[in-house]
Formats: C-alpha cells, sequence, structure tokens
C-alpha cells in the first residue's frame, strides 16, 4: 500500500519540463486566452464604430449633395424671374445643365402630377431627380446620373471592404458599394419594421458583424452599412492567429533557450557525476572540465573547482598513504632483511666463538700450543668480524636520520688503505694491489670512518672477484679532489643492479642463490660515509675493470698537491 504513494525521484530534466509547463506553459495558455478575448472585444467594439462612423460620412455626403443642388437650384429659379419667355427659359436652363457636374436635364415641370412621372421614369432608367416649387405652382426640377452620384458619395471609401446600400425609403435601391445581391436581401430581413430616424442604428444577429441602418427624413433615403465576413475575418480571426503565433513563438523561445540552457546545465552535472564516480571508484586523478558558457550557473563553476581542489588534496593523500605503505612495506623488509641477516651473519662467528672456547675449556684434552694459537686466532678473528657487523648495524640508523658525525681530519691514504687491509677477511687469499704512492697528497675525512669505508670495499671486491684476480686501488688527484679506484675482476654487472647496491640488504646473488656471506649493508654504509665526509661515491661496470668503484674526496689544502 505504502509503495503506491512512493513517489518517484525525478530527473532534472524532468523536472524543468514540469516546472515549464505550470510556470510557463499554463499561465501563457491563459494569458493567450484572455488577450484574445480582450483582443476580440475590442475589435469587435472598433468594427462597430467605423461601421456606424461610415453611416454618418455617407449620410454627411448625401447631405452635401442635395444641399448643393437645391443651392443651385435656388440661384437658377432667382434667375428665371429675369428670363421673360417659357422658350428662353428651357434654352437658358440646358445651357446651364451643361455646366452642372452630374448633371443630365435641368427642366421646368408643369403640373404634379409630370413631376411624379418624371420621378418614376429616372428610377426606373438608374436616375435620380431633385425639385424645387416655383412661384406660378410650377416645378424646376434636375436629373442627375446614379452612377456619378455614387462615385461622389463612395470617394472617400474606394478601399473599405464593407457593403454599402443606399435605399429610398419605399426601398428602391439608388447606389451601392461592393454589391451582392444575396448579402442585400439577407441585410435586409434583418431590417427592424420600425425604423429610428435620423440616427445610426446597429442591427443583426451576429455579433462579430454588425449591421448599421441610418434612416434620413430630408432626403427621404435609408443607409446601410453592412460588416462582411470577410472584415471579420481580417480585423478578428487574422488577429486571434497573430496572438496565437506570437504565444507559439514566444513559448518556442523560452522552450529552445530553456533547453539549450537545460542541456548545458546537464552535460555539466554529468561531469560532476562522472567525478564522484571515479573518486568513488579511486581515480583521483579525475579532474572535472566544465563546459564553461553563459549558461552555467556561478554555483556549479564553484561546486566544479571545489570538487577538483578536494580531488588534488585527496590525491595527494593517497600519494602519501602509498609513500607511507611503502616505506612501512620497506621497514618491514628491512626488519625481515634485519632479522636474517642477524641470524644468519651472527650464528656462525658465534657458534665458532663457542666451539672453539669449549674446546680451550676442556680439561680432559691436552691441547698443543699450536692448536691453541690457532684457535685463539680464529676466536679473534670471528670477534672482530662480529664488532664490524655490530658496527655496520649501529650506522645504519644515523645515516638514515642524517645523525652521523664525523671528524674532519688530514688523513695519509696508504697508511688508511695498509690498517684497512690488516682488518679484511680474504678467505682466498687474493692479492691487494695498491697503486698509491708514498707522497700521495692527504686528504680531508675522519680516518676512523674512512678505514671503515676501505675495508668494506675491500672485502666486497675479495669476495666477488674472479678467481686468481687481483684488487687494485688506483689514485690520482683531479683539480682540489683526490680520487680512488678500487676495482676487481668480474663479470659485468647490469647498470640497474648497480644502482641497487646502495640500497639496504641488496646483493649481487640474492637470497636463494647466495654463494657468499654478507650483510647487503656495505655499500649503502659506504655511500653513507663518504658522503657524510662531503665526499662523492660513483659504481660502474665494464669488461675492462669489472667492477669499479669512484670515491671522491677533498684534498688537504694546507700540505702541497702532487700531481
Amino acid at each position: 500500500m505504502f509503495e503506491f504513494f512512493r513517489f518517484k525521484r525525478l530527473k532534472i530534466v524532468e523536472q524543468i519540463a514540469i516546472v515549464l509547463f505550470f510556470s510557463v506553459l499554463i499561465p501563457m495558455t491563459i494569458s493567450a486566452f484572455v488577450i484574445n478575448n480582450i483582443n476580440q472585444q475590442s475589435v469587435r467594439y472598433q468594427l462597430r464604430e467605423s461601421a456606424v462612423l461610415i453611416a454618418s460620412m455617407v449620410s454627411d455626403e448625401i447631405d452635401f449633395f442635395a444641399t448643393t443642388v437645391n443651392n443651385n437650384l435656388k440661384q437658377l429659379v432667382f434667375s428665371l424671374d429675369y428670363i421673360p419667355t417659357y422658350s428662353q427659359k428651357q434654352v437658358y436652363l440646358s445651357n446651364v445643365a451643361k455646366n452642372f457636374v452630374d448633371c443630365e436635364s435641368i427642366k421646368i415641370i408643369p403640373t404634379q402630377e409630370a413631376l411624379d412621372k418624371l420621378y418614376k421614369e429616372d428610377r426606373a432608367n438608374g436616375k435620380t431627380t431633385l425639385h424645387i416649387k416655383l412661384k406660378d405652382g410650377t416645378f424646376l426640377a434636375a436629373t442627375y446620373r446614379l452612377e456619378n452620384l455614387k462615385e461622389e458619395i463612395f470617394s472617400s471609401l474606394k478601399d473599405d471592404k464593407r457593403q454599402i446600400y443606399v435605399m429610398t425609403n419605399d426601398g428602391n435601391l439608388i447606389a451601392s458599394h461592393n454589391y451582392t445581391e444575396e448579402v442585400f436581401k439577407d441585410s435586409l430581413s434583418l431590417l427592424p419594421e420600425k425604423l429610428q430616424e435620423d440616427t445610426p442604428v446597429i442591427f443583426g444577429d451576429v455579433k462579430n458583424q454588425p449591421l448599421v441602418y441610418f434612416k434620413k427624413v430630408d432626403p427621404q433615403i435609408t443607409i446601410i452599412v453592412n460588416t462582411t465576413e470577410k472584415i471579420t475575418q481580417t480585423a478578428i480571426i487574422n488577429n486571434r492567429y497573430k496572438i496565437i503565433l506570437s504565444f507559439l513563438a514566444a513559448f518556442l523561445a523560452i522552450i529552445f533557450v530553456t533547453a539549450l540552457y537545460t542541456y548545458y546545465l546537464y552535460i555539466n552535472i554529468r561531469q560532476l557525476f562522472k567525478g564522484i564516480i571515479a573518486i568513488s571508484k579511486g581515480n583521483y586523478d579525475r579532474q572535472i572540465r566544465l563546459l564553461t558558457t553563459a549558461f552555467t550557473p556561478h554555483e556549479i563553476v564553484f561546486l566544479a573547482f571545489e570538487f577538483n581542489r578536494m580531488a588534488s588534496e585527496i590525491r595527494k593523500s593517497y600519494i602519501q598513504l602509498k609513500k607511507n605503505n611503502k616505506e612501512l612495506k620497506q621497514l618491514n623488509e628491512f626488519r625481515s632483511n634485519l632479522i636474517d641477516t642477524v641470524s644468519h651473519e651472527l650464528r656462525t662467528p658465534l657458534t665458532s666463538i663457542q666451539g672453539y672456547t669449549t674446546r680451550l675449556m676442556r680439561q680432559d684434552i691436552t691441547i698443543d700450543e699450536t692448536t691453541k694459537q690457532r684457535s685463539l686466532r680464529i676466536i679473534k678473528e670471528q670477534s672482530e668480524r662480529l664488532k664490524r657487523l655490530i658496527e655496520d648495524l649501529l650506522t645504519i640508523p644515523d645515516i638514515e636520520g642524517m645523525r652521523l658525525r664525523t671528524v674532519t681530519e688530514t688523513v695519509w691514504l696508504p697508511e688508511v688503505l695498509e690498517e684497512a687491509k690488516v682488518l679484511i677477511k680474504n678467505k682466498d687469499n687474493k692479492e691487494i694491489v695498491f697503486n698509491i704512492a708514498e707522497d700521495f697528497p692527504s686528504v680531508l675525512a675522519d680516518k676512523d670512518r674512512l678505514i671503515q669505508v676501505f675495508v668494506n670495499l675491500l672485502e666486497n671486491a675479495a669476495k666477488y672477484a674472479d678467481p686468481d684476480t687481483k684488487i687494485v686501488v688506483d689514485g690520482y688527484t683531479k683539480g682540489d679532489d683526490a680520487v680512488i679506484l678500487v676495482k676487481n675482476a668480474c663479470n659485468v654487472i647490469p647498470e640497474k643492479k648497480l644502482q641497487q647496491l646502495f640500497e639496504k640488504f641488496v646483493r649481487l646473488d640474492d637470497n636463494t642463490t647466495r654463494t657468499t656471506r654478507g650483510t647487503g649493508l656495505g655499500l649503502f654504509i659506504v655511500k653513507g660515509l663518504i658522503e657524510a665526509m662531503h665526499g662523492k661515491i660513483k659504481l660502474s661496470s665494464t669488461k675492462e675493470c669489472g667492477f669499479c668503484v669512484e670515491l671522491t674526496l677533498q684534498l688537504d689544502s694546507s700540505k702541497e698537491v702532487v700531481s
């Protein structure tokens, strides 16, 4: 039951469509309906007023025409009083009629019966007659052609589309404008039985097609103005279409602008979604790239900027975390290697010391002096080995923490090399050759530390040198520096492996193929000690020299340098 009332979460496009429907489409539709009705009422009122105005204009034209003709006839009456004979009067009137515009003839009618007959004949022939009574009881009558009369009456209404009819009070049509038989009969059928006089009156039963009649007393005519359906369509329906089209165009423009805005908004929001999804999946390098236009809201730009900043911070934290994890892994490996090294490297000398010490302490056997001296020598060698191992292990934290202290003094290299040669373990008795003259210049270094360096280098060279080969130590000066080379003959070591030899617990032979003893700390300690004495160390391996360690130490400037 509750699921029925659960509303679906709408997308932005769907929400904007609903908002447009309720805030734009419905109000615009209502507004268009109201405006159309107001426009229709206004146009209807204008049609009514214009129909009344046209009826009044036609009436004024007819009045003007009638007044002009009456004035002319009165002037003629005044002139006829001075013409003696009837024949002369007829000739005069015939000449005057030629000068009157639209006048066909001007006659003196002797009786009322003759005048009525003339009126009847003129109406039958499409003419109109106006008369004035003379003093002797006769009538002066002027006949005009209706075609000319139409032009005068409707001259100002040539472009008007309404139908206009001018009739006598007995129903005879004497003039018309835009005449059609059917419409004329329909208009007559709608006329009320009793007509108001001398005022325009609206009649008819079609509200958008007003009909106006104007019944005049003098002259006795009736004017009818009919607003046709075509005029109504032009004035009302066409305007209605224009309003609808205007609102439709406005609505389409709103839809277009809204669609464009929604398009850019939707693209940018999708970019935000993709960025969030990428971050959630661990892609911390993802940056949001907005399609920035005039339609891009400030809030979206701000949100994208803050998101990118947040992603950058997360990426930095992630990199730092990876670095910390790597360091922890290295630390764990260091711990494992340390335990492995200590357990492996300490067990043998301790076992030897313990064995030979136990042997010397036995009371049940007699040990000759040679055996005793040999046992003591082995105990001493293994003790020195333990000492060097412990010194190496104690040196590591100082090197890593950059806390290694050295005492700079003047050191004579031949003496240091000889002391180191005595301390190394040369199991295979490989020959060690020092190509350094007795007068080689002194260097600035820590003597004890430098002895530790050469012990590690010479012991290392002896371990890994090919059988029946020499360990060679060369030296020369270069500017203010002394360069010492420790070389042995061995297989060429790859460059990548050479760079790894400075790391802790790295050996040329791994744990599974180990053929020599060692901690893998020698070169790491040598590098740390040399750099602490402000020197440099470099490794190289070629077919000519096998494995070569190049040390650079500062010369003692207070002594004379021999090149």
